[in-house]
């Protein structure tokens, strides 16, 4: 099996710090199914083209459980499938994941790529497969040609397989991602059992692009081989993360409405400084910022001096991208750099990473969350990570008619409910009484003596507290990883 990356972005051999792979040597590595060589058949600063070449050990392969696709005698080896898939995870295990120490910059952008695949089983589709590449890589800004690879002899009917083609202006991490999930998607098949962790595996990778994609559906399905109950699990897990630009999660008035120009501070400033008052008051040394989008409140609390601690947290990786743009990672000082965490995570999954810290802030986040999984959210924030102290604010439903919107009208598309003071209140009360929480209200923004503030703000604390001098205070939780 044959995979090409090819660009022309000068100087072209900075693929090789991409991909982590010098241009100048030939390199193996020995996955499961037999060996992966590395090499680049062009290298010049005018054009790069880096070569991914999987040679498979169908003996090795017939040893393990009698599947159709891992017989020894058929044609799957020599046509991209999931062993591929599993090869580039392998051998580009970092670049998957964008970084680039040596040039992070290089992986923060998109750069012109063609990648083609010389032998590749699309199953299904119409049109010899050729329509079902299009359909599936289309959508992601790729220009697809795909031709089809006729059977000999003729006789055997159409053929499935097509020579691949793909160019676009693409970040490579990016790419990389597309063709984990998308290889063995087209092919319909997995050469291994297809189990619950391969939902972890499809949500991760499809990060950023998979959620919005007209065809998410059959990606899913396909790609977890047509088991319901993975596929109804993974299409929740997308339905959270609905792929919107970072910039609008953070949303409910934005900074640049002309009607905030009358108001001396803006809502969207407001919010921060009240949560920055919050976090001042109660001492915290170490917070969270859930739901972090493009990192703004992020980069206020770094500007704290009493924080020793910044964990950024989102389930859209595109989201964590921009905030790391907007943070300016890859030129932040040493010092700082060391208080910050970030990583992709969602709000209603249990993720240990969050535990032992002071604070957490939920600063307009669960309004973006379908009601009936606000209760996963309860577990994950009050329950497993228990911080002393969590601050939530979100829109006040009542005070929508001050900006001059219908009865009815959400403040922002993605919002998938608003509340009236009552009903935050009721929802905030029922939460600290379930998780040994004691709560109080502030307004934020301008407030109507009728419709009360635009945003409502609950500060929710822990009974046991925490301490000022070290700065923590460990929830009672259980080892393990994220999920």
């Amino acid at each position: 099996m044959l995979l090409t990356i090819s660009t022309t972005r000068a100087p072209a051999t900075d693929l090789g710090f991409l991909l982590h792979k010098h241009p100048g040597r030939a390199q193996e590595f020995g996955v499961a199914s037999g060996t992966a060589h590395v090499f680049y058949p062009e290298a010049s600063d005018d054009r790069c083209t880096a070569a991914l070449l999987l040679e498979v050990d169908p003996v090795a392969l017939v040893r393990g459980p009698a599947e159709t696709v891992t017989q020894y005698v058929n044609d799957r080896p020599y046509a991209a499938s999931s062993l591929l898939a599993v090869a580039l995870k392998e051998v580009f295990r970092t670049a998957l994941t964008g970084r680039c120490e040596a040039r992070p910059e290089l992986a923060a952008n998109t750069m012109p790529l063609e990648i083609r695949v010389p032998a590749l089983r699309c199953a299904g589709g119409g049109a010899g497969g050729t329509a079902l590449a299009e359909r599936v890589f289309g959508p992601l800004g790729w220009d697809v040609s795909a031709e089809t690879v006729p059977l000999e002899p003729p006789a055997w009917g159409p053929s499935p397989y097509v020579s691949l083609r793909l160019s676009g202006t693409v970040r490579l991490a990016d790419a990389l991602n597309h063709l984990y999930v998308l290889l063995p998607v087209l092919d319909d098949a997995k050469h291994y059992w297809v189990s619950t962790d391969e939902v972890d595996k499809l949500i991760r990778a499809g990060a950023g692009w998979l959620a919005g994609h007209a065809e998410k559906a059959l990606i899913t399905k396909r790609y977890l081989a047509h088991r319901r109950s993975l596929t109804a699990s993974a299409l929740a897990r997308l339905a959270e993360s609905d792929d919107l630009e970072p910039a609008d999660l953070d949303n409910a008035v934005p900074e640049d409405d002309p009607d905030t120009e009358q108001r001396p501070v803006p809502l969207a400033v407001a919010r921060r400084e009240a949560v920055l008052s919050v976090l001042r008051e109660a001492g915290a040394r170490s917070v969270a910022d859930l739901g972090c989008g493009e990192g703004v409140l992020t980069a206020d609390l770094l500007r704290e001096t009493g924080l020793r601690r910044v964990v950024a947290a989102d389930v859209s990786a595109r989201a964590l991208a921009q905030a790391a743009w907007r943070l300016r990672l890859d030129r932040m000082a040493d010092g700082q750099r060391e208080r910050l965490v970030m990583f992709q995570s969602s709000l209603t999954y249990r993720d240990t990473r969050l535990a032992g810290l002071d604070a957490a802030v939920l600063m307009e986040v669960i309004e973006h969350v379908e009601p009936d999984r606000l209760g996963a959210l309860e577990r994950t924030v009050f329950g497993f990570a228990a911080p002393a102290l969590v601050i939530v604010t979100t829109p006040n439903r009542e005070y929508n008619p001050e900006y001059g919107m219908a009865v009815g009208t959400l403040r922002h598309r993605d919002h998938r409910f608003e509340w009236t003071r009552a009903e935050f209140a009721a929802w905030a009360d029922r939460v600290a009484a379930s998780y040994g929480y004691a709560v109080r209200y502030l307004p934020v923004g301008p407030v109507s003596p009728v419709a009360g503030p635009a945003t409502q703000l609950a500060v929710f604390t822990r009974s046991t507290g925490f301490s000022r001098d070290t700065g923590t205070q460990p929830p009672d939780v259980t080892a393990g990883g994220a999920g």
